[in-house]
């Protein structure tokens, strides 16, 4: 039985392209209109057909990462092009839909993130081996969308091109005050308080992120204007001049938005500047992919823009600004997986095959999502008063050569 309805699910999904499909009795099965460069799968578990017919996203994952499912070539690339470029173009099987409905209505459940739970979400990610992120983030340790103002950027340069960007949308002056939620291994708050002059307050939930970030501080020379403090940002009961949050809302959950943005309301002086830097979807609203819960991060939700709008506009913040980053995060996680393939020996001897496998589909699954599918990334200016930011956006582009051939410089 559950051969058959797998088979009815990839005569329904593949259409266009080709895959081959080899069983673990070992007959085979073709699928889609003969066209492009065939994709060849082996189940090699019996049980691999329920598996996935119960759970898509997470059978094929867990088949993937336990050697179960093989692509020949190990083509993981072209396997997930196939299946997304079919599910944007024909939908999903009839029997999935009601499983997604599902998914959305548990959604308040999962993503419910009291403080506890909020720590225990962030270390399983954020509290692996340091070393890990070390072989394929740039040397500031920047786990967020770069910024790409040219294709022939390395991704040191996009990473800072980002940060600068940003800077600029907070209006930066010496001595004010900045508070970094979700500051991570604190590159962020390091650069706002280097070149720009800020005193910063940068929190987090991951033991390992704080002890990196104090002592790049130090090492740094920055201790006395950067501070690094390991609590929860609803923790926080000091006022700033300006706020940044770059890719912590994504972990903030459904349930929590609006304590969130009144959070970032009650912290921000009346003349202040936030910056919110967040993973968002092109479509309605929907629910995360259940091996991105399992896995990956644990509580978390990419939103629609108007599940974040409706939370800010409750909140009583202007929104000065809304930017999308199309494709940058994609070329982000292709530079990320490049590094992470060439060092994929290290990884394996820090862990082991299996999480090996998992971390190249999560990189991978990554990129080609926002490659091929529905997800951009959002950048929120906030505001309490509409009159705190120029009226056009000339500010953020006005880059005079010489400070152009600065950050350049800074990025070598």
């Amino acid at each position: 039985m559950w051969e058959r309805l797998l088979d009815h699910l990839l005569t329904h999904l593949v259409r266009d392209g080709t895959l081959n499909l080899t069983l673990a009795d070992g007959r085979r099965r073709s699928y889609g209109d003969g066209t492009g460069t065939p994709v060849s799968v082996t189940l090699h578990d019996p049980a691999l057909p329920r598996r996935i017919i119960l759970n898509p996203h997470l059978g094929v994952a867990e088949g993937y990462m336990d050697g179960t499912l093989t692509i020949e070539n190990d083509d993981l690339r072209g396997f997930m092009a196939l299946a997304l470029s079919n599910i944007n173009r024909h939908g999903h099987v009839w029997w999935e839909r009601p499983a997604e409905r599902l998914r959305k209505s548990l959604r308040w459940v999962q993503q419910f993130n009291p403080v506890g739970r909020a720590r225990r979400n962030v270390a399983h990610h954020y509290d692996l081996s340091g070393e890990l992120y070390d072989l394929f983030l740039d040397e500031d340790k920047q786990y967020s969308c770069a910024y790409f103002r040219s294709p022939d950027d390395t991704l040191e340069q996009a990473q800072l091109n980002k940060k600068h960007h940003i800077a600029r949308k907070l209006l930066i002056r010496p001595g004010m005050s900045v508070l970094d939620i979700g500051c991570g291994w604190g590159g962020m708050a390091l650069t706002l308080a280097r070149d720009y002059g800020a005193r910063v307050v940068g929190v987090t939930l991951s033991q390992e992120q704080h002890a990196v970030a104090t002592r790049r501080a130090e090492e740094a020379g920055l201790a006395d204007r950067v501070e690094f403090r390991l609590m929860d940002y609803r923790e926080v009961t000091e006022s700033f001049d300006r706020i940044v949050s770059v890719g912590m809302f994504e972990h903030v959950g459904v349930p929590h938005y609006r304590e969130y943005f009144r959070q970032v309301h009650d912290r921000l002086k009346p003349d202040g500047i936030a910056l919110i830097h967040t993973i968002g979807r092109t479509c309605p609203p929907g629910s995360t992919s259940p091996f991105i819960l399992k896995y990956i991060f644990p509580g978390g939700y990419v939103p629609a823009m108007s599940e974040a709008m409706a939370a800010i506009e409750h909140e009583d913040l202007c929104t000065n600004d809304v930017e999308v980053w199309r494709l940058h995060y994609a070329e982000t996680l292709r530079h990320w997986l490049q590094r992470f393939e060439a060092n994929i020996d290290r990884a394996r001897e820090i862990y082991d095959d299996r999480f090996c496998r998992m971390w190249r589909y999560y990189l991978l699954g990554s990129e080609m999502t926002f490659r091929l599918d529905d997800q951009v990334v959002f950048q929120f200016q906030l505001s309490r008063r509409q009159d705190v930011v120029p009226l056009t956006r000339d500010y953020l582009y006005s880059v005079d050569g010489k400070q152009e051939k600065d950050l350049r410089h800074a990025a070598e």
